[in-house]
């Protein structure tokens, strides 16, 4: 399976809660930034440049714990920055999965194999590593040599010692069909559980013209179809129809909240307008239909997993094939 069975029913569970008591609007995802702090300075990476002046301040263990009691998502990703650099990562890991949520802690990799001591293999938890070509493409975005084979290190340590590991691809303008099977190829051959692919946002704070508009995006993910069917991918088959301009869907901004050193970011993961304090104010306050719609012009070119696998989840009872489908997919 794609996805571990457990995650499965406890999202089942929670969406099944959720509408018997007529709650339309509900997290799935909490995305949790205990520290901005990063050891690379990637090309595509907003957060070191919007945080960069606040990159010093940590959410502590218990700001962690009280955001994953105020949010009832089922998955909490850990992510930053690089949350291997978090000094309590972890005992925060151990908290959260007491609590019955499943993790995927987003890391570049290079630490890693040396952090493996502070975890124990779950199936309610997951590392997910950054990886956004083979060797010297991935070094190239991130701009530092040698990452590539220290996540690879990494990624076959954890693989060694009974963890899930999972992959995170960022699609950039010049990213290559050919190029992108090496790194799929790779990364099956090394026993790597899924991969996670999705378009960059266009960061106004990012200048480097590596990001695509929606037209772009859709004849990219056109050219990248035939590695859909030929290698593990767990985006989902409907937000690969998105991507490929086939499939039409409005975005779910409050689906994967983001709790950091600043508050709770509002109106979505990418987005900045203001921080909330509570998770409740987050929900209460932030005019989600403007961004549903994608009436704000940062909205425009947007088509990020955050926003629409969120929807893919909340529309799954509205058509009986599409929840067939999915079932199939996810136990190939």
């Amino acid at each position: 399976m794609k996805f571990p069975l457990s995650l499965h029913l406890d999202m089942t569970l929670y969406l099944v809660g959720n509408a018997l008591r007529g709650i339309q609007r509900f997290p799935m995802v909490l995305m949790l930034e205990p520290t901005h702090r990063c050891n690379l300075h990637c090309t595509g990476c907003g957060r070191i440049r919007e945080y960069r002046d606040t990159l010093g301040q940590e959410l502590t263990l218990q700001e962690c714990l009280d955001s994953v009691e105020q949010c009832p998502a089922p998955v909490v990703t850990i992510t930053g920055g690089e949350p291997l650099l978090y000094g309590q990562v972890g005992a925060l890991v151990k908290e959260v999965l007491r609590r019955r949520r499943h993790i995927y802690l987003c890391t570049n990799g290079v630490l890693l194999e040396k952090s493996l001591d502070l975890f124990k293999p779950s199936p309610r938890f997951t590392f997910n590593v950054h990886l956004d070509g083979p060797r010297e493409i991935h070094d190239a975005i991130i701009g530092t040599p040698g990452t590539f084979d220290k996540a690879m290190e990494g990624i076959r340590a954890a693989k060694r010692f009974g963890f899930r590991v999972t992959t995170n691809t960022t699609i950039y303008r010049e990213t290559e069909p050919q190029r992108l099977e090496l790194l799929f190829h790779i990364l099956t051959k090394e026993g790597v559980d899924g991969f996670l692919i999705a378009p960059a946002y266009h960061y106004d704070t990012v200048k480097d013209g590596i990001f695509m508009t929606r037209e772009e995006i859709v004849g990219k993910f056109r050219q990248l179809e035939p590695l859909f069917r030929k290698y593990r991918i767990i985006s989902t088959p409907p937000y690969l129809e998105f991507l490929r301009g086939r499939r039409k869907m409005l975005c779910t901004p409050w689906g994967n909240p983001t709790r950091n050193p600043a508050g709770w970011k509002s109106p979505c993961y990418l987005i900045t307008d203001t921080h909330y304090s509570s998770f409740q104010d987050l929900m209460e306050r932030t005019p989600w239909e403007r961004f549903v719609r994608g009436e704000d012009s940062r909205c425009r070119h947007c088509m990020m997993h955050c926003g629409f696998e969120p929807t893919v989840v909340r529309e799954l009872g509205h058509s009986l094939l599409d929840l067939w489908r999915m079932i199939l997919w996810n136990v190939r």
